[in-house]
């Protein structure tokens, strides 16, 4: 899926389900499903809660993290920012460092 396509279906989706929705708000959702991501994870890495079995944990974390995105579009949409650019922008800072060429600050 096209980033600035989702973060556009979202922005009319919001505006007519939530139209006075605040910028808080997504960026407590995006809370809200990085922890149910981190808790998918560990309760499968620890084989307890039903995450034991990893088709099943793998469907909870798949859908957080999907659900993660869309938080961020939201936020981004109430911001007046481009997901795709915020994106693209630290990927470009990212991979721009080798780890394993200087350990200490991850620059060549």
């Amino acid at each position: 899926m096209n980033l600035a396509r989702l973060q556009h279906e979202h922005k009319i989706w919001v505006d007519h389900n939530f139209p006075n929705q605040q910028p808080w708000e997504p960026i407590l959702g995006v809370s809200e499903e990085a922890g149910e991501l981190a808790h998918a994870y560990l309760k499968h890495m620890q084989g307890i809660r039903g995450m034991a079995d990893e088709e099943a944990a793998i469907k909870k974390m798949e859908d957080a993290v999907g659900d993660v995105v869309i938080y961020l579009a939201s936020f981004c949409n109430s911001m007046n920012l481009s997901l795709a650019a915020c994106v693209r922008t630290a990927w470009e800072e990212v991979k721009a460092r080798d780890w394993q060429a200087d350990k200490e600050t991850g620059t060549p």
